[in-house]
């Protein structure tokens, strides 16, 4: 049976109508878009940006080169050669600390698998955004540029991530 044509006219004009009436609603809405990179957005928390190596109490890395962290990481991005700790205040208890700790930015997927396997919470995700270089080598981030990101961003993230993983083991 046909249908009559009208009835297809009267739907299509129909359909075009509700599409305008959609697109009007977008149109005077107020636009969302920032000015990046002059003007940044609101980072979460949770975010997962660069690397850092923490510091303990006496301003040493906390990292004792367990290679734990470079086991877990399934992008094979990070690398330690270790060395005997020192002796002296705050060294008690560690036989070892890493003489290099580079991590291959490129090869990163920054899953945050290396912070979760680290019995001495010694590595951390800063939620600094990662940053374009133009050669590949500024992409390794040796143990200089982890403990630096650690001062300059890290510091007061850490100890809130300490309180909330502590809050989340209490209720638990």
């Amino acid at each position: 049976m046909k249908s009559a044509p009208y009835a297809t006219t009267l739907g299509s004009i129909k359909a075009l109508i509700q599409g305008l009436y959609v697109s009007m609603g977008q149109f005077l809405r107020k636009p969302v878009t920032i000015q990046y990179p002059e003007v940044q957005g609101p980072i979460d928390p949770r975010f997962r940006g660069e690397h850092a190596l923490t510091k303990d109490e006496h301003g040493h890395m906390k990292c004792v080169a367990c290679y734990m962290c470079a086991t877990a990481c399934p992008a094979e991005c990070i690398h330690i050669e270790a060395q005997p700790a020192p002796e002296g205040k705050g060294w008690e208890g560690r036989d070892k600390i890493p003489r290099s700790f580079d991590i291959d930015m490129l090869r990163c997927i920054y899953c945050g698998f290396c912070v979760e396997a680290c019995p001495k919470d010694a590595i951390m995700m800063t939620n600094k955004i990662p940053v374009v270089h133009d050669n590949r080598k500024d992409f390794i981030y040796g143990i200089d540029k982890l403990l630096g990101h650690y001062d300059e961003f890290g510091r007061e993230l850490h100890k809130q991530q300490l309180r909330e993983r502590e809050a989340i083991h209490e209720r638990h």
